[in-house]
């Protein structure tokens, strides 16, 4: 023990109690000064910071640096054989919670009649399907927890196809060999990139069906994304197109300050 610790501590034991508590009382709220201080000074300096430059406003550029210093980190270790946990059928909620029209365009009712699959395959080709084609491939279940970004959950039952099944099935491996998927609404109007590994992962599925039945209008029918490793941000509701890319393809959330990754 230094000397300085001794002397400390003998005159800590010179003092009464009231002294003692005293002293000890503005230590903490020097130290809590300090504290606040620093917040304040890194506080003001992040507002110094410039924005990240992203289309819709995006966030100041140190925390969109954070967030994709996590990126690096998560993806590195992120491996198939990691499963999100999952449940009972008898276990999912009957009324799932409804969050999100973005690109559903209810208003105006969708003719889902007319609704195809577009998949812009990297020579430039399109690939136009319909539901009864995608729903010809071997069919899946996952029933999970979907987790919310604003904090709440439910266990949730869906069915569909596997996307890896359906890129074997649709000869997409040239495709699957680039770095991400983008997917699109019919009107644009929501759009999200996802990294290939976790596109590929064995609980993500095209989907089709919830809780045993066609997938309702709100929920994105006639088909939208189920991703489970992914916050909900990523279930894109109502698929209209789908790409390929060696280069991050535009996200909604991302655009507004979000993660990116948005992995759990």
């Amino acid at each position: 023990m230094s000397n300085f610790m001794v002397n400390l501590f003998r005159r800590d034991k010179n003092l009464t109690v009231n002294q003692l508590i005293v002293k000890k009382t503005i230590t903490s709220f020097f130290f809590l000064f300090l504290f606040f201080a620093g917040c304040i000074v890194a506080w003001k300096w992040l507002h110094r910071q410039p924005f990240d430059g992203t289309a819709g406003g995006g966030i100041r550029q140190p925390l969109r640096n954070s967030l994709n210093a996590n990126e690096v980190i998560f993806s590195k270790i992120f491996s198939e054989n990691h499963l999100s946990k999952t449940y009972p059928v008898s276990e999912a909620v009957k009324n799932v919670r409804f969050n999100g029209d973005l690109g559903l365009d209810l208003k105006n009712k969708f003719d889902t009649a007319t609704w195809r699959l577009h998949v812009i395959k990297k020579n430039g080709d399109t690939l136009t399907l319909t539901l009864d084609e995608i729903k010809k491939l071997p069919r899946t279940e996952v029933c999970f927890n979907f987790k919310c970004i604003e904090g709440w959950n439910q266990i949730t039952w869906w069915a569909g196809v596997k996307m890896s099944d359906f890129i074997k099935a649709y000869g997409l491996d040239q495709e699957a060999s680039m770095k991400y998927v983008g997917l699109s609404t019919p009107n644009g109007e929501y759009y999200v990139g996802i990294d290939m590994a976790s596109a590929l992962h064995p609980q993500t599925i095209l989907c089709y069906e919830l809780n045993g039945q066609p997938l309702p209008i709100k929920e994105g029918f006639p088909l939208r994304l189920i991703i489970p490793v992914k916050y909900g941000i990523k279930h894109l509701k109502l698929i209209g197109t789908m790409y390929f890319d060696n280069n991050r393809p535009k996200d909604y959330w991302y655009e507004r300050g979000y993660d990116y990754y948005a992995g759990l």
